[in-house]
């Protein structure tokens, strides 16, 4: 059986995106397939997936772009969506021809607020309270069929979880959380819940992303920058479902949702439960690779892989025979890896901000085993894409240095010779200290 790491604690809060005090005078200018990022390395796209889920066709028909406009490679983010890198000028048109054909751009002026994310194994391993993943076909049909949705930003996120509570850390917008026995929902935004009967869900969901848009006169981004005369209420939610005609009541929104299975974090790798599934170390993987995932998946299942948040694609249908395979293409099937533990952003050099070639650092410092806070390389301050939680934070200063802090702790800047040691001792602190 595949199986969970406990939830981690939570970081210090302000390590997190303070909250906004002014109005925006900006739309977001996150990336999508169709608005291309110019980098240092090329042009960047990313790519939306709902809930990670990819056909085997769909899988190829990426692997195709990263090799013929691309570097030959794609990244996995941290909402499970990919993102090819080193896209050639002027390929936009080409690319998204190529995405639309193998299904992926259903809604092209939708496309860049299609983030959903949902329990990858729920339907697969028996735990959870509800199979989410019909839900979240459902949301994603609505959303693209919505007039209002693209008015959300890129970085709105939606979030399914099937009751095992391992979404409880992405800090979603708007969150699903499936109840003991399945036939209900709580569906929340900021600190305003609903139940709804389950298959009422996804409508409930959209309905409290429009109530974010009627109380975002300041333009936010995300749900947790309203202030707190903006914020939604659970009367305000509950009035709109049932003038939708669901049966809505107001609910009591779960500081951390309940967990089916005790508490569970991200999947291990490994095998079972009619799944495999795999981590792409610092969240890369080849083209190559790739179409060796999908032929897994067309071969010894349905055809479908589920992209994860972590950085992993659970293979639906692989067993522990193909996992000695999946290996050979330089993914994590080792559940003690010290990739596990170990994140990073882009660096140099594809990113102008970044202060240091930081996967080219965090490969020669791989700790030697699993264990410990995870440490997440960022090239700069904006730290893209670090963890939820606590983690240890590994920051490159101007000098050719790292400032390292682990949570509750000072920051102390190390010098490349001394980094090892400052790391192995950030990652023995397990809760914060005050």
């Amino acid at each position: 059986m595949l199986a969970a790491m406990p939830p981690a604690p939570s970081n210090r809060p302000d390590r997190d995106e303070p909250p906004l005090t002014s109005v925006r005078d900006r739309g977001d200018a996150c990336p999508g397939a169709l608005r291309l990022h110019t980098a240092d390395d090329g042009a960047l796209a990313r790519v939306r997936v709902p809930a990670g889920v990819l056909s085997a066709a769909q899988a190829y028909a990426l692997a195709d772009a990263a090799e013929q406009l691309g570097d030959g490679a794609l990244d996995i983010t941290s909402r499970g969506n990919l993102q090819l890198r080193g896209l050639e000028a002027g390929c936009g048109g080409e690319l998204a021809q190529l995405l639309d054909a193998a299904g992926l751009l259903p809604a092209p002026r939708h496309e860049r607020v299609r983030n959903v994310v949902a329990s990858p194994l729920s339907g697969l391993d028996g735990r959870g309270y509800a199979d989410v993943q019909p839900l979240v076909r459902e949301l994603d049909a609505l959303l693209c069929a919505s007039e209002r949705a693209p008015e959300l930003s890129g970085r709105f996120l939606f979030a399914l979880d099937d009751g095992r509570g391992d979404m409880a850390e992405l800090a979603a917008d708007v969150m699903l959380l499936a109840e003991p026995g399945g036939g209900s929902v709580r569906v929340t935004v900021g600190d305003a819940a609903v139940r709804v009967k389950a298959e009422d869900g996804p409508r409930a969901m959209m309905l409290a992303a429009e109530a974010f848009l009627d109380a975002s006169a300041t333009r936010a981004w995300r749900v947790r920058e309203l202030p707190a005369a903006h914020a939604v209420s659970a009367a305000d939610l509950a009035a709109r479902a049932a003038a939708a005609g669901l049966d809505a009541v107001a609910a009591v929104p779960p500081s951390c949702p309940d967990r089916a299975a005790g508490g569970e974090g991200p999947p291990v790798p490994g095998a079972g439960d009619g799944a495999a599934y795999v981590v792409a170390p610092l969240g890369r993987v080849t083209a190559s690779a790739w179409r060796l995932i999908a032929g897994v998946a067309e071969r010894y299942g349905p055809g479908e892989l589920r992209v994860t948040p972590w950085r992993g694609v659970v293979v639906v249908g692989a067993g522990e025979e193909q996992l000695g395979v999946l290996a050979g293409a330089g993914l994590v099937t080792d559940p003690a890896s010290p990739w596990l533990g170990v994140g990073a952003c882009t660096g140099r050099p594809g990113c102008a901000k970044s202060l240091a070639d930081v996967r080219a650092d965090a490969t020669a410092l791989l700790p030697a085993g699993a264990g410990g806070l995870p440490v997440h390389w960022s090239g700069c301050e904006r730290r893209c894409g670090h963890p939820r939680g606590a983690w240890v934070d590994v920051v490159a200063t101007a000098d050719g240095h790292y400032e390292v802090s682990a949570p509750g702790g000072p920051p102390r800047t190390v010098p490349l010779t001394e980094l090892a040691g400052a790391l192995a001792a950030a990652r023995t602190i397990t809760t914060p200290t005050k």
